[in-house]
């Protein structure tokens, strides 16, 4: 099935997602598109190292193939200020929103597969939580780069076919480890350079630490 032809279908399937595509003017708040030929070697290695698991996801922050490399240092270069940065990937079968999640600093995506993110703004953040009708969906065609921005909302991608979805992730070093201490004036901290919100479904996440404080539904992507 061709990008265009999923993604009108994907549209009569949910019909109340705001669902649209990184093309469209409404991503320009959440991000940019990158049009650069070098992000094409980690989509090629994700494409054929990496598996999608059998259920649920699987996250691998930073991958040992692209350390030291020229084409890590170039991207460092380019879009980090010269910065460290992690290459790695998130894969699997997600279908919902569950979370939302910022980062000090940009992440870079790249759609090994095409998928659908589902995205806020940290600015509609209030005191009581985070009212998931503020969400929109963005369509990521296989092979689309993507920038999204320090102040974006975003979580695990949504997968669009029953195989399920593959994702690159750039992220700055050391982002999503384990914190080294605790007792943190900001509740939503979870991890190293991780801000995390959750839906009161998610009850892995809140076992762990998370905190519940999205509010309304917990959005799905239907295919």
């Amino acid at each position: 099935m061709s990008s265009e032809k999923r993604f009108n279908n994907l549209k009569k399937l949910n019909p109340d997602l705001s669902l649209m595509t990184i093309n469209d003017s409404e991503f320009s708040k959440y991000g940019r598109v990158l049009k650069n030929d070098k992000f094409k070697e980690i989509s090629e290695y994700l494409k054929e190292k990496t598996e999608i698991p059998e259920a649920g996801n699987v996250y691998q922050a930073d991958l040992e193939y692209f350390a030291g490399t020229e084409l890590k240092k170039d991207i460092e270069k380019d879009y980090y200020g010269e910065m460290p940065v992690e290459i790695g990937y998130c894969n699997g079968n997600n279908s919902s929103l569950n979370g939302l999640e910022y980062h000090n600093g940009a992440e870079i995506n790249i759609a090994v597969t095409d998928l659908i993110l589902l995205l806020g703004e940290k600015k509609d953040i209030r005191e009581d939580g985070y009212d998931s009708k503020k969400v929109e969906a963005f369509y990521l065609e296989q092979g689309s780069v993507i920038e999204l921005y320090g102040t974006s909302l975003h979580f695990a991608p949504c997968k669009v076919e029953k195989k399920g979805f593959k994702c690159a992730v750039i992220l700055p070093d050391k982002t999503n480890l384990d914190l080294e201490t605790s007792g943190h004036d900001d509740s939503y901290l979870f991890a190293r350079n991780k801000w995390l919100l959750v839906h009161p479904e998610k009850e892995d996440l809140i076992k762990k630490g998370a905190k519940a404080a999205i509010k309304g539904e917990n959005l799905k992507v239907k295919i």
